[in-house]
């Protein structure tokens, strides 16, 4: 026992370096970790897109001083988790040491590198998705109600992360129903787990009441701009990528679950995966969204096939499977990951672009992937925001207003001056300090919609010019500009809370 828990601390250390590593010295944050961060400024029971959990993880990582080592340090905590969550699955399955190492490597090198780059809900929403399984499968073996109780609080919490864990519950009620296991809907104590669970979202929920429940808004919009974009047939082409090292082992799973006599009680985990996969594909849901039910499929295929490789030739095939995983991921770590530099990428951009990595979502091909250009030129747009807010706030108060949400809260996590940037976009609408007048006005603007912006703002000051701009080649701001609005002629609040009641009056 001894030797298998320090076999789980080696693959949690490997979890924890391999993070820190992933990430090469010149790239700053992605633009969606600033407004998880702002998040912590101005805590609430919800926000427009996600539930509470994020920001108070946030607020934590403020207390701790806000540092780049501890906004890395939880996503790639909750990764390390789900290994340990896993491993503990394959236990709880009756799994040797062989199944728990074959299903932790295969957690290990598989898209959770990506996922827990960033801090985003999503690398926690796979944990405590993981944890709600294991709870189910700790129930059914043992029937000891406190299990359910436990899944009822990670489900709590889960839904506290990200509105994405419904579909958990979603899928594992028809699931269980179309088992044996379906006895479980006259146990009492499953409705008490079922209460205990509301309490827990209850504060969130009537947050959504009281501010005209914003994630429908969300939904809406989300659906129009990008999920109606989805393609099937890339969603289930990602659902194979997402742990392509693991795939033999995740049919295995999904036929062990089925039909292998071990797992009887856990009958409804396939039942579950089908389902849950069926809804996503049905609501056009992002690929992403799905990759919690993995886990558990893995830690259930590493314990039958360590069970087959027991026996005669087949034991052979051990290594080979163990091996897979590292081999598949070699070629990756090369460039799914900003572990190159920008000079180095647009230098041998073959391999990105033969892998598509090049192309944005305006269907052309750039010199960096997305999301690494989403991590670039933002301390420029903060030390330039910086050094203009300083000229003009010597004769009075200044407001930094942005286009988007990326650059204000890159802006106020990077700020000297203790700037506190606001925009129309995201959560930033309901953030704005109207409380006192402004004299001067710091406009950031994308660069596409900057040419209008002096034409259309300086009649309501007496002088404006474009200060500076984002110069970094590689950033995806490029060309955002800084426009400096100086001596207001009139109390600009009236006309920022007319933008602010047009743009909630959406929802």
């Amino acid at each position: 026992m001894k030797k298998n828990y320090l076999i789980l601390f080696f693959f949690i250390a490997a979890k924890f370096i391999l993070q820190y590593s992933l990430i090469s010295p010149e790239y700053e944050l992605h633009r969606d970790e600033y407004l998880h961060l702002d998040q912590a400024n101005h805590l609430a029971w919800g926000y427009l897109s996600v539930p509470p959990m994020n920001s108070w993880l946030a607020w934590l990582i403020k207390i701790l001083g806000g540092s780049v080592f501890w906004v890395k340090f939880f996503p790639a905590l909750f990764g390390a988790l789900t290994i340990a969550a896993v491993w503990k699955i394959v236990e709880e399955l009756q799994g040797n040491l062989y199944a728990k190492i074959l299903a932790s490597t295969g957690i290990l090198l598989s898209v959770l590198l990506r996922v827990n780059m960033l801090f985003q809900p999503t690398s926690l929403e796979i944990l405590l998705w993981t944890m709600i399984y294991y709870a189910l499968i700790r129930y059914f073996s043992s029937e000891k109600i406190k299990w359910l109780y436990m899944a009822a609080i990670f489900f709590g919490f889960g839904f506290l992360n990200k509105y994405n864990i419904a579909f958990s519950v979603l899928g594992i009620i028809p699931a269980v129903l179309l088992t044996k296991q379906r006895k479980i809907f006259l146990q009492p104590y499953l409705y008490g787990a079922g209460l205990l669970a509301l309490i827990i979202i209850t504060p969130n929920l009537m947050w959504q009441y009281h501010n005209h429940f914003p994630v429908v808004h969300h939904m809406k919009e989300l659906t129009e701009r990008q999920l109606v974009h989805v393609d099937r047939f890339d969603f289930f082409k990602s659902q194979i990528l997402f742990f392509i090292g693991s795939v033999l082992v995740i049919i295995a799973g999904l036929y062990a679950f089925l039909f292998y006599k071990a797992f009887e009680k856990f009958r409804f985990l396939f039942w579950a995966y089908a389902i849950t996969i069926g809804l996503f594909v049905f609501f056009k849901a992002k690929d992403y969204y799905a990759i919690g039910l993995y886990p558990v499929l893995i830690a259930g295929g590493a314990v039958f096939l360590a069970n087959i490789f027991n026996k005669g030739w087949k034991k052979v095939l051990k290594p080979v499977f163990i091996l897979i995983p590292v081999l598949l991921f070699l070629p990756l770590y090369q460039v799914a990951f900003p572990n190159k530099s920008p000079e180095y990428i647009t230098t041998h951009p073959e391999k990105y672009k033969e892998m598509g990595l090049l192309r944005w979502e305006d269907g052309k091909d750039h010199s960096l992937p997305q999301d690494f250009a989403d991590m670039q030129g933002w301390k420029e747009l903060a030390r330039k925001v910086d050094k203009e807010y300083s000229r003009l706030s010597e004769s009075g108060n200044t407001l930094v207003l942005c286009d988007n949400y990326g650059q204000a809260g890159a802006i106020n996590y990077y700020s000297k001056k203790g700037i506190r940037a606001v925009s129309f976009n995201a959560d930033y609408i309901h953030w704005f300090n109207l409380k006192k007048r402004y004299d001067h006005l710091v406009r950031v603007k994308e660069s596409f919609s900057s040419k209008k912006e002096l034409k259309e703002t300086s009649p309501y000051f007496e002088s404006s010019e474009a200060a500076d701009s984002i110069v970094n080649q590689y950033a995806r701001e490029k060309g955002t500009t800084i426009f400096s609005f100086r001596k207001a002629k009139i109390d600009i609040r009236k006309k920022l809370q007319d933008e602010i009641n047009e743009e909630k009056s959406e929802y």
